[in-house]
């Protein structure tokens, strides 16, 4: 045993303790100072290879969106055909002539869905109608 002024008693063992403290810590930071490299690349590979998925999974919805954009003209094509099919098929039991007075029908008819505005009809040379709707708004408000 080991007296100093102090009057704390150091004994091997607390030598022991402190010595194999110290070379513990000094083993712990040269082994950090070997290993942090080796993780820091393996921390890289490790983004890269989640940058890489996820790139990966990026184009593979543009592809599907791509598919589905092309699916839906292909659709919108079919139903413009088709469109167009019955249009021409409508010519044809008309026996290939529209008259005015057909098409002034037809006009009408589309104007079927104005209920809340307000349409005047007014003839004209052509006998197509016209529409102010604004003309009979502005003679209420004087």
């Amino acid at each position: 045993m080991y007296n100093n002024n102090n009057g704390v008693n150091i004994t091997p063992g607390i030598i022991k303790a402190v010595v194999w403290s110290v070379l513990g810590l000094v083993f712990f930071i040269v082994a950090m100072a070997f290993i942090r490299p080796w993780y820091n690349v393996w921390s890289q590979e490790m983004e890269g290879k989640a940058e890489f998925a996820k790139a990966e999974q990026n184009r593979k919805i543009k592809i599907e969106e791509a598919k589905a954009n092309l699916e839906a003209e292909k659709l919108n094509a079919q139903a413009e055909i088709e469109r167009a099919k019955g249009a021409a098929e409508a010519i044809r039991i008309e026996n290939g002539s529209i008259t005015p007075t057909y098409i002034q029908y037809l006009w009408v008819r589309q104007q079927s869905d104005l209920s809340d505005k307000t349409v005047i009809y007014v003839p004209t040379e052509t006998n197509l109608p016209i529409l102010e709707s604004t003309r009979g708004l502005t003679n209420q408000n004087q």
